[in-house]
């Protein structure tokens, strides 16, 4: 119940935060359409570059503690917490892709709907680690293994977003 709460948290936190993107990005709109896309897709070939270790530089992130009230109520806290970390906003991401995202959403000046499912989709996305290391039954061994192969899911996430990105920029000009 408690990581239900948790995971129902991290989508609605992801889907603020996709409407908070959607209204930005109307700041971007004067802006030439191809100017943009080549600002988009810059900065996801800079992610990518970035998480394979080739350029280093620091993501905006906070590293915060959670305070205690939080955890006093389970489900309550739980779905607080989740909503926090959804937003992306308090929380730490190993990965570059989803500041990709969040540039794409305001350059790009997509409609309400896809900013919506882009918000659920990271909020699904941080919810799908604890689901399945929860599943998997084994926390210990399944967070080694995550530890072992993090490099190779945040590059080719980030391969994965920069191409797609790519090819929405493509259909879009």
């Amino acid at each position: 119940m408690v990581l239900g709460a948790f995971s129902a948290g991290l989508v609605l936190g992801g889907v603020l935060s996709g409407l908070v993107l959607w209204l930005l990005s109307g700041l971007a709109a004067p802006l030439p359409s191809p100017v943009r896309s080549a600002a988009v897709l810059g900065f996801a070939l800079v992610g990518v570059l970035r998480d394979a270790g080739v350029v280093r530089f620091r993501l905006p992130q906070n590293s915060r503690q959670v305070p205690r009230e939080v955890l006093r109520r389970p489900m309550r806290g739980a779905l607080r917490f989740g909503f926090e970390l959804g937003t992306g906003v308090r929380t730490y991401l190993s990965a570059t892709a989803p500041y990709v995202v969040a540039v794409a959403l305001l350059l790009l000046t997509p409609g309400l709907p896809d900013a919506v499912l882009a918000g659920a989709g990271f909020g699904i996305g941080r919810a799908a680690t604890p689901l399945v290391r929860f599943a998997s039954g084994a926390g210990d061994e399944w967070d080694a293994l995550l530890h072992s192969r993090l490099r190779l899911l945040t590059v080719g996430g980030g391969a994965a977003v920069a191409a797609l990105l790519y090819l929405l920029v493509l259909v879009a000009g």
